[in-house]
């Protein structure tokens, strides 16, 4: 499929900049499959979370040791 694209300006200013080496083409194609996964993984999650209940959530949280984390995890 191919249609014409407006972009206003302020964009196309953008893009240039953070482009790289690829074509603004390229660049946007790029950018509509980031979203295109991001709607995905979204609406992925939202089912995910309805078939789900807080009693579930707390029930796997009480399986977690009460201990001191490791060195290497403290902040």
């Amino acid at each position: 499929m191919n249609f014409a694209l407006r972009i206003p300006d302020y964009y196309k200013e953008e893009i240039e900049e953070l482009k790289g080496n690829v074509s603004i083409n390229q660049f946007i194609i790029n950018a509509l499959a980031e979203k295109i996964s991001s709607l995905k993984t979204l609406n992925y999650l939202e089912e995910r979370a309805k078939k789900s209940s807080v009693e579930d959530m707390l029930a796997i949280l009480n399986k977690v040791p009460d201990v001191e984390p490791d060195n290497y995890d403290k902040l």
